[in-house]
């Protein structure tokens, strides 16, 4: 096995239940980082919570791939991408979120601003403690976001969602159907790492990704070596090349020293 390069999910991967990332897991991306291995992070969060999150030497990894694929800083390069969702779009999808029943909660994140029409409490979500700054409906409906993020839906509404804008956006439903990520339809994970890699010449068949949820299933496809973690969703777990420990059990770790051991054998 060759490993030219290590993705990183967050949540339910690198980070425990505890939203931190365990001192084994540290100790072996940095092991990684020393070996000249490139490391990526990606991530549905915005900067300011992965910032938050990390520890201050894994904020210093060759790229960090923020919302799902939006927002791109590559440290490597020292270059900065950000795909949004156009205006038009936006307006169409909060026209008919607000035109039917029910009370969506809907947010959106531009660049690591976070904006919604009302206050809202993402804490238990979200795990986060600093909500989205209020604005009116009008101005939001006319902005480029990075992603648009809805709750408090029921199923067939989002397959109503998924139906009428699929063609046109990116959806991802996580946190086990509370959460619904809306971004650009060409943004997303894969589509990020792909571009890295090509930018520094690693290809896709050696990548090792990790994750546990559905925005990691375009990642498990289209690189050689996608780990699942024993917490991911059944669909990650069938797609693997391996099925790891647990995020509260050191999963990352558990693989990338095995990784490390076979590389120091050669």
């Amino acid at each position: 096995m060759r490993v030219g390069a290590i993705v990183l999910d967050l949540d339910g991967t690198l980070l425990n239940g505890s939203k931190e990332v365990s001192p084994r897991n540290l100790e072996a991306v940095l092991q990684c980082v020393r070996q000249g291995i490139p490391v990526i992070v990606a991530t549905a969060r915005p900067p300011r919570s992965v910032a938050d999150m990390l520890p201050e030497p894994l904020q210093q990894l060759d790229a960090m791939i923020y919302y799902n694929g939006a927002l791109v800083i590559s440290s490597k390069h020292g270059t900065r991408s950000h795909y949004p969702i156009e205006a038009g779009l936006l307006a169409e999808f909060i026209d008919d979120l607000t035109s039917t029943d029910g009370d969506p909660f809907i947010s959106v994140e531009i660049e690591d601003r976070w904006y919604s029409m009302r206050e809202l409490d993402y804490n238990k979500l979200m795990h986060i403690t600093t909500g989205p700054q209020t604005l009116r409906l009008e101005d939001i409906r006319t902005m480029s976001v990075s992603k648009l993020l809805v709750s408090n839906i029921d199923e067939p509404r989002v397959r109503r969602l998924t139906e009428q804008f699929g063609s046109r956006a990116n959806i991802v439903v996580t946190d086990a159907g509370q959460l619904i990520q809306i971004m650009g339809k060409d943004v997303s994970k894969e589509s990020a790492v792909a571009r890295l890699c090509a930018e520094w010449g690693i290809p896709l068949q050696e990548v090792m990704t990790f994750g546990d949820d559905y925005n990691d299933i375009g990642l498990f496809r289209s690189c050689g070596y996608p780990v699942a973690m024993g917490n991911a969703i059944d669909e990650l777990k069938r797609m693997a090349y391996t099925v790891t420990e647990t995020n509260d059990q050191d999963g990352v770790a558990a693989v990338l020293e095995r990784v490390l051991a076979a590389r120091a054998a050669r």
